[in-house]
């Protein structure tokens, strides 16, 4: 009796264990994937940022081209 009672001792000890073992595993990983989201979410801003400021540069090199051509037609017409 003393070792069955010294074997349900130790496996419910290793069952506190194991659960607490996989409950740190569990928040790690939900750190580890909050992180990552955080990663690429940045990665995305940085994309879009960049994507923006090419938009805006091409914008002004046409507006530029247009004006140039309006220059030069009117130079012409007078």
């Amino acid at each position: 009796m003393k070792k069955v009672c010294i074997v349900v001792a130790i496996a419910a000890t290793l069952g506190l264990v194991s659960c607490n073992y996989v409950q740190k595993n569990a928040e790690k990983a939900r750190q580890d994937s909050i992180a990552e989201v955080a990663r690429l979410d940045s990665i995305a801003k940085v994309q879009a940022d960049s994507l923006q400021a090419v938009m805006e540069a091409a914008a002004a090199a046409a507006a530029d081209s247009l004006n140039q051509a309006v220059d030069s037609v009117a130079t012409e017409v007078q």
